[in-house]
């Protein structure tokens, strides 16, 4: 286990940074001319940056982030 030692404006940029990301990622999940399999990799990083995002958002931002179930959230836990 690593720790961080962040102030809080650091912890508002690293939030954004995460939440522009997902929104990202999500988008491309959309996209028909994306490869599935480059889809399922996609979802395996959008699964590593929700867990930061969870370290440094609230719940009720977390929430907004969820994906919808498709066949890439399958294994996605909250």
């Amino acid at each position: 286990m690593l720790g961080l030692l962040i102030n809080d404006r650091e912890e508002k940029e690293l939030e954004y940074l995460l939440k522009r990301e997902l929104e990202e990622i999500l988008i491309d999940l959309d996209d028909i001319r994306i490869d599935e399999n480059v889809k399922r990799m996609m979802m395996e990083r959008y699964k590593v940056l929700f867990q930061l995002l969870r370290r440094v958002a609230s719940e009720e931002d977390c929430l907004e982030y969820l994906p919808k179930r498709n066949k890439y959230q399958k294994d996605f836990h909250f």
